[in-house]
């Protein structure tokens, strides 16, 4: 362990209000539909950020993600897991093949879906609210997402060499 109990206590925890909402942690962030705010508490998330404020990953890493209505994520892929769990809100998830067929499913609070490595998916809050939803993704350090559209793949590190006005 090598820390005082104290020590190692005190690095571990991650306090909501101690977090910074990044609107630009993510290339697709940066177009309307896809505005969100990732709130780092485990890791850097799909960012790719790094967060000294975060609690180090070890094995998966955990961000809070605010999304106002009517906005969401790119279709993408990632090497491992994501989980998404709806903390408040109403959200449609999807999953889509290569052929562009979409099955979709609307969860509210409480509600979970498991995201498959590999497997094409994203989400848009779909209510009148903003959206709160826990995100989780299956390694210390993941790569940067895959998206399905060519031109926001051909940028999709942008938002770690400039930021936004």
């Amino acid at each position: 362990m090598g820390l005082h109990v104290d020590e190692l206590l005190k690095r571990q925890v991650a306090r909501f209000v101690d977090r910074t909402p990044d609107w630009d942690a993510f290339a697709d962030a940066r177009v309307e539909g896809f505005r969100r705010a990732q709130h780092r508490f485990i890791g850097s998330g799909a960012s790719g950020k790094a967060d000294a404020a975060a609690i180090p990953a070890e094995h998966f890493t955990l961000s809070v993600m605010f999304v106002p209505p009517g906005q969401g994520n790119a279709a993408h892929t990632h090497e491992v897991e994501e989980v998404f769990f709806v903390l408040q809100g109403k959200v449609l998830v999807f999953f889509q093949d290569a052929a562009g067929q979409r099955a979709d499913a609307v969860l509210g609070p409480w509600d979970c879906v498991s995201c498959p490595a590999n497997v094409i998916h994203g989400f848009q809050n779909v209510g009148l609210e903003p959206a709160y939803l826990q995100v989780m993704l299956g390694r210390a350090k993941p790569e940067l997402m895959t998206y399905t559209d060519q031109e926001l793949q051909a940028r999709r590190d942008e938002h770690l060499r400039t930021t936004s006005a």
